[in-house]
């Protein structure tokens, strides 16, 4: 029997597709509506209903497979394994009843806190770009020269990368310029090397290109370079490992990029919250030690706003006219108000403003965050970024837990959410930055009612 459920697309959220398709069979599959041996639909009929692309339910597929939600069977589709619902053996305390009118409490990773009202800095910028003319035609692929220039002085000032203009590409964020580069440099059928667990939006990219993804592990220090085979390429987050937090140290740094030498192979550096760290002065970028093997992808989603949809490419000048002759061609570049404005915010240091006042926003959250849930498991990546990751006991369930915490107001995401073949311990990843610092109490609360009924408190195994 094929199963059919009301399944829903929303993308004002910032989930991505993919996962928000993965979240609504796993509930189905745990509060029963689902039941071992239903058939799902076709990958193909689901994208067509969903009107999305078919990578995206593949995506949504293979995630489920992997986490053995699911299972196909040859000739006959794919259906629901045979999964009993791990439930909770001590129950402390009922868990808390939402409020159906109220808004879902935001504790996934990667927004920042954007105020309600915008600063004088944030009006400056726009009135500074409604006085100016639109250029006559088309502008530069490669992005305004003068914010070429502005943000290669930036990224020497605070990320350490000796370059000029000529380095620089403005992209409509990470995530663009990590597809603009695989369309570019890579073919389908090509391996990459990423992180696992790693940046689920980076995996999507690589799956999306047709690239052979070889995961490689990550331990307290990031990515494993001993682990590393002979790819072409590899995707790596060293300043602040996403999600586990490790920080690449400088050896490791060094031993990457002599394998990317003898290896002739391209390292894409994602240097996505580097800004915000707690315990030392942000690290230098991978990128300075060697900006002919080194791509490295900047951006503003996490000082400013993802809606913004802006950052920049820094490689060498012969990969940045490769990339912008590619974006003439296209079309695809981001537009002139936005750039203008973005150049206006570095030469009034709105930018260099808004990261110190986040950093002691954050700062606070995280303290409160980390001890809050201290008593219910081992916390890591605390030293930098907006997000923690609470590691769990291993008998635990972290996908029934995020669902239990939804049903009761508080969006959350597992772990092993972001893991693909390399097994760890249950956890939870858990964004402080998106809500006010009330919504944040509030879903902190909510969320260690629901932990509280898995169990008594203990901290996970190191």
């Amino acid at each position: 029997m094929e199963s059919s459920l009301p399944l829903t697309i929303d993308r004002r959220t910032g989930l991505p597709l993919h996962l928000q398709l993965a979240e609504q069979f796993r509930a189905a599959i745990l509060d029963g509506r689902l039941r071992s041996g239903h058939r799902l639909p076709s990958t193909r009929d689901l994208a067509r209903d969903l009107s999305v692309s078919r990578s995206v339910t593949q995506a949504a597929y293979d995630q489920l497979h992997a986490e053995g939600w699911i299972e196909g069977r040859t000739g006959a589709g794919t259906y629901v394994t045979d999964v009993v619902p791990l439930q909770p053996a001590v129950r402390h305390r009922a868990a808390p009843q939402p409020n159906p009118a109220a808004e879902l409490l935001s504790l996934r990773p990667g927004i920042p806190y954007i105020a309600p009202t915008p600063d004088p800095g944030w009006r400056r910028a726009w009135r500074e770009v409604s006085t100016q003319s639109p250029p006559r035609g088309y502008d530069d692929a490669a992005g305004l020269p003068e914010l070429r220039a502005a943000l290669a002085d930036h990224v020497g000032r605070v990320r350490g990368i000796a370059c000029g203009p000529e380095n620089i590409l403005i992209t409509n964020g990470t995530v663009h310029g990590l597809r603009l580069l695989l369309t570019v440099t890579r073919s389908p059928g090509d391996r990459i090397a990423i992180e696992d667990p790693g940046y689920l939006n980076a995996v999507v990219a690589a799956r999306d290109h047709h690239l052979d993804i070889v995961d490689v592990p990550v331990d307290a220090d990031g990515l494993q370079v001993s682990a590393l085979t002979e790819v072409p390429a590899v995707y790596v987050t060293p300043s602040h490992q996403y999600p586990l937090g490790g920080r690449l140290p400088v050896a490791r740094r060094n031993e990457l990029v002599r394998w990317a030498r003898r290896n002739d192979a391209m390292l894409i550096e994602d240097d996505y919250d580097s800004e915000f760290r707690y315990d030392v002065a942000p690290l230098p970028a991978l990128a300075q030690l060697d900006l002919d093997r080194v791509v490295h992808l900047g951006t503003l989603s996490k000082t400013i706003s993802p809606a913004l949809r802006l950052g920049w490419l820094v490689a060498s000048d012969t990969m940045v006219d490769r990339l912008a002759r590619f974006r003439a061609e296209s079309g695809d570049w981001p537009g002139w108000p936005m750039q203008a404005a973005l150049l206006a915010m570095l030469r009034d240091g709105y930018l260099d403003q808004t990261v110190r006042k986040g950093r002691r926003l954050y700062a606070d959250r995280r303290l409160h965050t980390c001890t809050a849930l201290a008593p219910y498991g081992q916390i890591i990546g605390q030293e930098a970024g907006l997000h923690i990751t609470l590691l769990l006991p291993d008998p635990l369930n972290d996908h029934q837990i995020t669902a239990e915490a939804r049903q009761a107001g508080v969006v959350v995401a597992p772990l092993s959410e972001y893991r693909r073949s390399t097994p760890g311990p249950p956890g939870l990843v858990i964004g402080y930055a998106t809500p006010s610092t009330p919504d944040l109490h509030r879903a902190l609360d909510i969320l260690i009612g629901v932990l509280d009924r898995f169990g008594p408190s203990r901290k996970a195994p190191a």
